[in-house]
């Protein structure tokens, strides 16, 4: 934008200077402060009060709303602006002294000082712009005329003789500070877009600030980090030569065994040629005086300890014992590791009475809830569940790694997991898993069910603890359930983006689920 059109925006009509402490009326014109007042003083007592731009007239005494934005547009377009003597620009007139310039007069060609501008003529066709050097680009290249006009079919800038006489006869043409303004209100949409997303921009990048210095915090420091994977590297070192020293002894004892077999294989073979022999021979003095014929009859000479010893190496787990060993020692390679980088517990769980239906009975310490037969006649609240016999918790998480672990043997239906707290409360999508707005594991009918939006997923394998751990970890959008046996076993996890807080969700069918906590280490 030209200068000379960024100062004329930059104007106050009243003083015809560029604003100070501007201020807008509702209809959107702006003036400066104290000019306006002075204007509205003067319509005290006419009956009303009216807009000195577009004269819209107001009941009462307009209220003056402060225009920041304009006064720090005001204020840097002054603290840009070079000294006219800087600028190289000085009055033609003035020709001993070579005053600076203040406008320059695009019709005379010639630049004017303050004294000279006030003698100046003030007929329209003197076209009067900031003090410039270069009055020719102000004029057209072709009918050296000044360009007055805008020519929207070619989007260019003419003067009167082109659109009389020109290549743009017979087009559209509008003023110049009509297309200015058209053009500014384009920019300014523009600009709004732009300030829109540079403002969503920011948002995210505070967003991922705030996240990278959690996940800093959650790793420690590089230190920390370079020894835990040096200790890792160590262990795994061990781990190794522990499955390799497995697989060679366990290949060293079969070499053994089939040695000592095929000794033994050699010795009966032994056996049964002299026993040919004996019964090949004609003297039955010579058979009957063989003196060693009863260690040649022996035939269960260490059977049973051969038969053990081969059993026992055909089934001792070959490759699965190989695989075992290797599973726990990275089952305690991860026990280490949590060690060094805990899982955030989670404050202790207490079940919400409010949200209880009148199937369930919640114990005194709020860490038991029952199904009963009898209606509790609990008192209606919007948060109470209706139909489906469940509770929340009266905690919610709406950050961090938390975790807790829930008793599930004392009921052979139910269902754990997690809910938005703007989960309906009444009907069948009020039940946990059947939504978009929980996420459970169910038990009924001896199957273990996970469950999303209705969206099933049968568990081939049975919880064998009877206890089941619930991971939450809200910035990655993760919820994972596990089974307590010896060594904790993975189930499922789901992976979602959180929008809302999120609250531990229970669901009895019969019998009774304990929440037992969760501040353990993992």
């Amino acid at each position: 934008m030209a200068s000379a059109d960024l100062r004329a925006e930059l104007e106050c009509s009243i003083c015809l200077n560029i604003y100070t402490d501007p201020v807008t009326l509702r209809c959107g014109h702006n003036f400066c402060r104290v000019c306006i007042d002075r204007v509205l003083d003067t319509q005290e007592g006419s009956g009303g009060y009216s807009c000195p731009e577009c004269r819209e007239k107001f009941p009462d005494r307009p209220a003056l709303q402060r225009n920041i934005t304009l006064r720090n547009i005001a204020e840097t377009f002054l603290s840009a602006q070079p000294d006219q003597e800087e600028s190289g620009v000085f009055c033609t007139y003035c020709v001993d002294s070579r005053l600076p310039a203040v406008r320059s007069c695009l019709h005379c060609e010639v630049s004017l000082c303050d004294k000279h501008l006030r003698v100046h003529k003030k007929s329209p066709e003197h076209v009067l712009c900031d003090p410039t050097l270069s009055m020719e680009s102000r004029k057209c290249s072709v009918h050296k005329k000044i360009l007055e006009y805008y020519c929207t079919e070619d989007k260019t800038c003419i003067c009167m003789s082109c659109y009389a006489i020109g290549e743009h006869k017979g087009h559209e043409m509008i003023s110049l500070d009509e297309a200015s303004e058209k053009k500014k209100t384009t920019l300014r949409n523009v600009l709004q877009k732009h300030l829109t997303k540079r403002e969503e921009t920011e948002e995210r990048v505070q967003s991922l600030q705030e996240h990278r210095r959690k996940v800093e915090e959650a790793a420690g420091d590089t230190e920390r980090v370079t020894d835990l994977f040096r200790d890792l590297r160590r262990r795994l070192e061990d781990l190794e030569k522990r499955v390799l020293r497995e697989i060679s002894g366990r290949a060293e004892r079969i070499s053994i065994s089939i040695r000592d077999l095929e000794i033994k294989k050699e010795e009966l073979s032994r056996k049964m040629r002299h026993i040919e022999e004996l019964c090949n021979m004609t003297d039955p003095l010579t058979v009957l005086q063989e003196s060693d014929t009863g260690d040649l009859c022996d035939t269960e000479d260490g059977d049973n300890e051969d038969r053990e010893r081969h059993e026992e190496l055909l089934h001792d787990g070959g490759g699965l014992g190989v695989a075992g060993v290797l599973h726990t020692g990275l089952s305690d390679i991860i026990r280490e590791v949590n060690v060094y980088f805990p899982i955030q517990g989670a404050a202790d769980i207490l079940l919400d009475g409010n949200t209880a239906s009148n199937d369930l009975q919640i114990s005194d310490d709020r860490k038991t809830v029952s199904w009963s037969d009898i209606d509790q006649n609990y008192p209606e609240t919007p948060e109470r569940f209706q139909c489906s016999p469940q509770v929340l918790s009266s905690q919610s998480f709406s950050s961090g790694r938390h975790y807790w672990d829930v008793d599930v043997e004392g009921s052979r239906i139910w269902t754990v997991g997690m809910c938005y707290p703007s989960i309906e409360r009444k009907g069948e999508e009020s039940a946990i898993g059947y939504n978009n707005k929980s996420w459970g594991l169910n038990m009924s009918c001896d199957e273990h069910i996970l469950i999303h939006d209705s969206d099933e997923t049968f568990l081939v394998d049975d919880i064998f603890s009877k206890r089941v751990r619930i991971d939450l970890d809200y910035e990655a959008g993760r919820i994972s359930f596990s089974d307590l046996c010896d060594p904790i076993r993975h189930l499922y996890t789901f992976t979602t983006t959180f929008t809302e807080p999120l609250h531990v969700g229970i669901y009895v069918g019969r019998g009774c689920i304990k929440i037992c906590g969760g501040n353990q280490e993992m």
